[in-house]
């Protein structure tokens, strides 16, 4: 049995409450029904590390605490995205969020398929000839992906991905 494509799944969704709840509850779960293994970047750090500064005292030891855990946050998704086959990217929102913006450009740079799910329906793009941001758009077409409205759409531009030994090139 051949190993299952992964995904990376970028996006601000861990965020917020509603977020968290549409990324746990429906984003991961439907596309480990379609059959990907994901790399899930809310989910790659320990929760208990995170809460343990969020109850530091505000000080030099919490901003340096939070200093060294971004470095390791950075990284470990840096890894997740070398390991991926390709990259479901969350859009949403007024303008693509930063992080999830430089994960698309490191992402394309490592030549991984990269396809975009903007359920929102607010304008963000530079001018009328885009969706979201032109340099964020340019990546994810140039990769051989595109940019859906509905997550259910994500499977038909998912459908050039395939898992190591059906014929894409593995990580």
């Amino acid at each position: 049995m051949n190993a299952k494509a992964r995904i990376y799944v970028a996006g601000p969704l861990g965020f917020s409450e509603a977020g968290r709840h549409f990324h746990a509850s429906v984003l991961v779960p439907f596309l480990r029904k379609l059959g990907y293994e994901v790399l899930d970047p809310w989910a790659l750090t320990e929760p208990g590390r995170l809460d343990a500064i969020e109850r530091m005292p505000y000080g030099t030891e919490k901003r340096d605490a939070w200093r060294k855990l971004n470095h390791e946050i950075g990284a470990t998704n840096r890894q997740a995205i070398d390991q991926a086959h390709g990259v479901v990217a969350v859009l949403d929102g007024p303008d693509v969020d930063s992080g999830t913006a430089a994960e698309i450009g490191y992402a394309f740079g490592r030549g991984k398929l990269v396809v975009g799910y903007r359920g929102d329906f607010r304008l963000s793009a530079d001018n009328e000839g885009g969706l979201v941001n032109l340099q964020v758009e340019y990546f994810i077409r140039e990769s051989g992906g595109t940019i859906v409205a509905r997550y259910e759409d994500l499977e038909a531009s998912l459908g050039t991905l395939r898992s190591p030994g059906e014929g894409s090139p593995g990580p």
